[in-house]
């Protein structure tokens, strides 16, 4: 009885949910206690230990809590999905700020240099694996056993948006356009291939993208000292203001066009799931 509860998709969206954040957390901690420096090689270092912690992490989860074998982190196609996702993620922002360069609302004036690639590099890998472990492998995936597919993808897109609402910068268009561009692309990226492997490569090659190459500032962040020297100019709606390029109309459009297209392809491959109370010999 107490293992049926356990494993009950609720109660795995909580335990799962509080152990990947205080892994997350504690690992942190635990690398600023002990010096990892913030500018140097070392702290992508230290981020792709985290990364290796939260995949143990969610190996262990699913063998271990779930009575399952891992599906979502699987090693086998892993290079292959990541690589797609961190191309994908770099042409979609590419393309973005390039639309929104020919309607005048972001220029280049130079070139810097290698500038903060390392903190930046740090800040994609670690953000794009905590995040889209989060919110496509745990609360997609329950949210999607109990309610359905459609559900799960508007939940968790409203949920990431919301998350975003704390961000300098941030405001209820910002917290949409993230729902919208993020959510939708990031949770179809996770249908088509029910692994997170394409999911966490778009979401690192975006916020490197835009971080790095173009200097712009991430999810509201302080703008960071990238590849190319660059400002933006004219209305918020056009550059997304203190916000970043994320909040801008073009940025939303593109993304979620793309995020649209990969549910087409969901639905020619009937990738969906039903409610539970709609799937035969499935209980509530």
């Amino acid at each position: 009885m107490l293992k049926r509860i356990v494993r009950f998709p609720l109660s795995l969206l909580v335990l799962e949910a509080l152990a990947v954040v205080l892994v997350a957390s504690l690992y942190s901690a635990a690398a600023h206690r002990i010096g990892v420096g913030r500018d140097g090689p070392l702290h992508f270092v230290g981020a792709l230990g985290l990364v290796a912690a939260l995949i143990g992490l969610w190996k262990l989860l699913r063998r271990f809590l779930e009575g399952e074998d891992d599906r979502e982190l699987v090693f086998a196609g892993a290079p292959r999905e990541l690589g797609a996702g961190l191309l994908t993620g770099l042409c979609l922002f590419s393309l973005m700020t390039a639309i929104v360069a020919l309607l005048d609302g972001f220029e280049v004036l130079g070139l810097r240099g290698w500038g903060a690639i390392w903190p930046m590099a740090a800040m994609a890998v670690t953000s794009g694996t905590f995040e889209e472990m989060l919110f496509r492998g745990v609360l997609f995936r329950h949210i999607e056993s109990m309610l359905g597919s459609w559900a799960a993808l508007g939940i968790t897109s409203v949920l990431f948006g919301a998350a975003h609402l704390s961000n300098p910068g941030s405001s209820i268009f910002a917290a949409v356009a993230i729902a919208l561009e993020a959510g939708v692309l990031l949770g179809a990226a996770y249908m088509v291939t029910r692994r997170l492997w394409l999911a966490i490569g778009i979401h690192v090659g975006w916020n490197f993208t835009q971080g790095w190459i173009f200097s712009i500032p991430v999810s509201g962040g302080d703008a960071p000292i990238g590849l190319l020297v660059t400002r933006r100019l004219g209305p918020d709606w056009l550059t997304g203001g203190e916000f970043g390029l994320e909040a801008s109309v073009v940025a939303m459009v593109v993304a979620t066009t793309a995020g649209v297209m990969l549910l087409a392809r969901v639905l020619r491959n009937h990738g969906t799931i039903a409610p539970m109370w709609r799937r035969p010999g499935v209980s509530a």
